[in-house]
């Protein structure tokens, strides 16, 4: 407890010090405890010993309409005037009225609460909450008005406590804010009797409208703390980025949004500096900016755009005290538009070429332009090989380094295997990170992010499309959705092409149908029929004599017609879907070694050499018998191209996931123009027409119908010299 005494110190009675010691032991009881009527009220507000201008005009404010005002008012906290401002209003308010003790007092709701106070009980917590009823601070605050007590004991305005018991000097003034309300009272109290100067009564006046004065301020800065809150609040919520500065180019403020935006950047905080925020510079210049175009990096490094405004801040002399600016992110709407563009240049570079691995550099050009990535790569399914093989890639121009792409990947191996085995997009955030699925020679050309989608058509997959970034970004299911409909077009490409194929397919098979009835069947019919009318005219001894060899004819060409007519039924079955292709394990090998072992048999003493490089045992899974066909077609197609003799060689090898038979032939020089045309259907080669080889033409076609219902390939291969007929067919059932 604090015990001084500015003006009454020596000579005071022992009834003074008696009153003093209950007011400290009962710190409450100074403000009495029993309601107060009007009629106090009003004696209070009209005291003539209080300065001219402290009476509120219009005359004393109801009790009602005090409590009712107060109550309509935000409660005043702490924070608004803070204790140490209060404790040495106090101090000086004791000081001018000569006590040993003051207080400071505002009203929350229907109570006085203490803000500061000087010469009162260090634990001030007991007074620091009092009700408005029966006290004379709430006299103070109904009567609006000064209450000046010189004796407790003589004044009938005290309610009931230690100053009308023992005695004591109270002089209290309404503290009022800028609208003229009561907010709360400023007092001085002595524990003994005491006629107040007025240079007192005038000091504790001056203490009030200092309150007065403290508090509008304290009130003026809270309610502007409340709006910058609230102008903090909005701006935070808004999707642009605000910022702003001085007129020395210091950055004083910057929204939530624009933190974000520049988390890696921070804004510049020396005045001047403004190398990040060219809008704020030309705006503190005067310029006004509207929609004005930004780039910049993001926070990944990956570009980003924006819309600028930016202006000056004028202050009330019209002369510029900071600039604004606020960016608006565009980059979602900028991605839209390229991902467009990007679409559209597939849609043009498919419609413009012949095959897909034409299409491929101009599709993957326009899909690394697009996502601003540096390279791109387009894998095509070998179903037979069970590979993926890259057919097209692009890297952005001036990248530094080739980039190491393997030939050919193993389903499963590498990203695009990968893609392939699980036939759904992979995102690889660092492919230079152990288990990327990235080869270490392309791991380390600076690439980091990678994206591989599969390429689907009406089948199944097809191939895959790869792209690689030069940094380390997050998935984004922008990108994803943009590469797989790019897959979607090169898979619907692919489909078109098919069906156009065999559209042409059909227009020529029925043209090769009407060409093999008038050729083909016609000629074996022609002899039958012309053989039949010679053993109908022939006499006894005439059919006796040559009967068995016209007969012989008549059969020989009868087979030729049942076996142009099986292969014809078989191949429109094939190409229609309808021919049972029954797959079950077999011996590869054993079958080619029985057609071969068969055919030099057949062969007799014609100067064909065969040699077979086999192995002891493969296992396939495929139909015996038309496989054992196509094996007898190849055979026997080399063998007629080398009328004059020749060397005919055939390999069979486990290579990858594919058995690989190759059939070549030394002596067969089919020209490298011609080699696609011989899988059309009676297709003869210009030496095939020259050299009138026997045969109709149906081999090849067949072949690859049959190869391709067991998700094979198969392609005709050789140099300047020599032709062979690769058969690729998949070790495993798919």
């Amino acid at each position: 407890m604090r015990r001084e005494d500015p003006g009454n110190g020596a000579g005071r009675s022992e009834r003074a010090r008696a009153a003093e010691a209950a007011a400290l032991a009962r710190p409450a009881d100074l403000y009495g405890g029993t309601a107060v009527d009007e009629h106090t009220m009003s004696a209070a507000a009209t005291d003539p010993r209080a300065p001219a201008g402290w009476q509120v005009p219009g005359g004393v404010h109801r009790l009602r309409d005090v409590l009712a005002e107060a109550a309509a008012r935000p409660a005043l906290h702490r924070g608004v005037l803070t204790s140490g401002t209060a404790d040495q209003l106090a101090a000086l308010t004791a000081r001018g009225a000569q006590t040993p003790s003051a207080c400071i007092q505002f009203i929350e709701s229907d109570r006085l609460r203490l803000y500061g106070s000087w010469g009162v009980a260090e634990d001030w917590e007991s007074i620091a909450d009092m009700p408005l009823d029966g006290s004379l601070g709430g006299m103070v605050v109904r009567g609006s008005g000064a209450i000046i007590v010189d004796d407790a004991t003589a004044d009938d305005r005290v309610p009931p406590g230690v100053l009308r018991k023992h005695g004591g000097a109270y002089l209290g003034y309404p503290v009022h804010d800028r609208h003229g309300q009561v907010v709360g009272v400023c007092c001085a109290y002595d524990l003994r009797p005491r006629e107040w100067a007025p240079e007192q009564i005038t000091a504790v006046a001056e203490a009030a409208e200092v309150a007065a004065l403290l508090i509008g301020e304290q009130l003026a800065r809270h309610e502007l703390e409340q709006q910058h809150r609230f102008l903090d609040a909005v701006l935070d919520s808004l999707h642009d980025g605000v910022t702003a500065c001085d007129v020395a180019g210091k950055v004083v403020f910057a929204n939530e949004r624009m933190r974000r935006m520049r988390a890696d950047d921070p804004l510049p905080g020396e005045p001047g500096s403004l190398p990040g925020e060219p809008g704020l510079f030309r705006a503190l210049n005067g310029e006004r900016l509207r929609d004005e175009p930004v780039v910049r990096p993001g926070r990944t490094k990956k570009t980003r755009h924006y819309l600028m405004d930016a202006q000056p801040i004028l202050g009330p002399d019209g002369r510029v005290v900071g600039a604004v600016q606020a960016l608006q992110d565009v980059t979602r709407q900028r991605r839209a538009e390229r991902f467009r563009s990007c679409e559209l240049a597939v849609t043009t570079a498919l419609a413009e070429a012949p095959s897909i691995e034409a299409a491929g550099p101009r599709v993957l050009e326009a899909v690394v332009a697009t996502l601003d990535w540096v390279h791109a790569e387009l894998w095509l399914v070998d179903t037979a090989a069970e590979v993926v093989r890259a057919v097209a890639r692009w890297s952005t121009p001036g990248w530094p380094t080739g980039i190491t792409v393997p030939d050919e990947l193993e389903y499963g191996q590498g990203l695009a295997g990968r893609s392939w085995q699980v036939d759904k997009p992979l995102w690889i955030r660092d492919v230079g990170r152990p288990q990327s699925l990235i080869s270490p020679d392309t791991a380390a050309e600076r690439l980091h992010t990678a994206l591989a989608i599969p390429v689907h058509d009406g089948t199944g997959t097809i191939g895959v499309l790869t792209v690689f970034a030069d940094a380390v970004e997050d998935p984004e299911d922008e990108l994803v959705a943009l590469m797989s409909g790019v897959a979607a077009h090169l898979g619907q490409f692919v489909e078109r092409r098919r069906v156009e194929n065999l559209q042409r397919q059909l227009v020529r098979s029925k043209n090769e149908y009407l060409a093999l009835i008038g050729h083909e069947l016609r000629t074996p019919l022609t002899s039958i029929s012309a053989y039949t009318e010679l053993l109908r005219e022939a006499d006894e001894a005439t059919l006796v004599r040559e009967g068995p060899r016209l007969i012989a004819v008549v059969e020989r060409n009868a087979l030729t017609l049942r076996e142009i007519i099986n292969e014809l039924l078989e191949l429109s079955a094939l190409d229609a879907g309808h021919a049972d292709v029954r797959r079950t394990p077999m011996d590869l090998a054993a079958v080619v070694r029985d057609v071969v072992e068969r055919t030099r048999v057949a062969i007799g003493a014609a100067p064909v050499i065969i040699d077979a490089d086999l192995p002891g045992e493969l296992i396939v899974p495929g139909d015996r018998d038309r496989l054992r066909h196509i094996v007898e077609n190849l055979l026997g197609s080399a063998i007629r191209y080398s009328p004059d003799g020749g060397h005919v060689e055939v390999t069979l090898r486990h290579t990858g996931r594919a058995a690989e038979l190759a059939v070549s032939d030394a002596a067969a020089d089919v020209p490298r123009d011609e080699r696609e045309q011989l899988f059309t259907g009676r297709y003869r080669t210009s030496r095939g027409h020259d050299r009138v080889l026997p045969g109709s033409g149906l081999g090849l076609t067949l072949s690859r119908a049959v190869v391709e219902r067991h998700n094979g390939s198969i392609e005709l291969t050789g140099g300047d010299s020599g032709t062979t007929v690769l058969v690729r067919l998949p070790l495993e059932a798919r």
